[in-house]
């Protein structure tokens, strides 16, 4: 039986397998294989989800300590120019035309480039926010209103409180919440419990919070199904009380809590800001 070459498969399947290869490999080396596989990677589909590198500035993707710095400098060679990461946020959303389902920002995401992707993603399903975009958190919730059918979100720092009253009321189908590194206050608590009814997955891993705020989560949270509360600071593990609140969820995960020396005395609201 004669062996079928890749660049015969059918283009849906092939567009189908592209759109898994990453983004590196989808700019710059798929389009150099062949005609058909060029063609396939300009293809909207191939573009629906986008995980962006982690830079260091905003500005400059060619940033020396960047540990994405071989990939701008392939980019530079490919297309003849430094890029910031705004603008090749923009140029690789472009590709999607309006498909872009899933989105992990850059670090120190820019707000123009936040407000390209409120506008040009209104099917996204997936928000990762990103581990250093605090200057944009607090314009994030301006926007929320733009992603209707968000599922998914993973929250930074900060800001909760303002981000999740906005989910609650635009956001109908959100399901998944996550927030590790930060600090949950009753004021958070009470917003994921009123504004997030639907909420069935919750990961606080390595956050911060107090018991009673913990309790508050448990009892107001009726559909999790899973929650992940592992290396959190602020109580000393989970005791009968907490495990008897948490007997409707399947997996709860909560090894490794402590209480710091010094955690009375410090802000919780900025102990994770860097």
């Amino acid at each position: 039986m004669e062996e079928r070459k890749w660049e015969e498969l059918n283009m849906d399947i092939l567009v189908n397998v592209l759109g898994r290869v990453g983004m590196e490999s989808l700019l710059l080396d798929v389009p150099y294989v062949c005609k058909s596989w060029y063609k396939a990677s300009r293809e909207p589909q191939c573009w629906e989800n986008l995980i962006f590198p982690t830079y260091k500035k905003s500005d400059d993707i060619m940033e020396e300590d960047s540990p994405d710095r071989a990939f701008a400098e392939r980019l530079a060679v490919n297309y003849q120019e430094n890029l910031s990461v705004t603008a090749f946020l923009k140029f690789i959303v472009n590709r999607s035309c309006g498909r872009t389902t899933i989105i992990k920002l850059p670090n120190y995401c820019t707000e123009e480039a936040l407000e390209y992707v409120a506008n040009e993603c209104p099917k996204l399903k997936v928000l990762h926010v990103g581990d250093f975009n605090m200057s944009i958190e607090d314009i994030i919730p301006k926007f929320i209103s733009k992603w209707k059918s968000l599922e998914m979100m993973r929250l930074g720092k900060l800001h909760m409180e303002e981000v999740l009253p906005q989910i609650g009321l635009h956001c109908n189908n959100l399901i998944w919440l996550s927030a590790p590194y930060t600090y949950i206050g009753k004021d958070e608590a009470s917003a994921i419990v009123t504004s997030l009814p639907k909420l069935k997955y919750l990961d606080l891993h390595n956050a911060s919070f107090e018991k009673e705020t913990l309790v508050m989560i448990l009892k107001g949270c009726k559909k999790l199904v899973h929650l992940d509360i592992r290396n959190c600071w602020g109580f000393h593990g989970v005791d009968a009380e907490i495990l008897e609140l948490a007997l409707h969820i399947p997996t709860f995960m909560y090894e490794g809590s402590i209480i710091l020396p010094f955690y009375d005395k410090v802000n919780k609201r900025t102990m994770f800001t860097v």
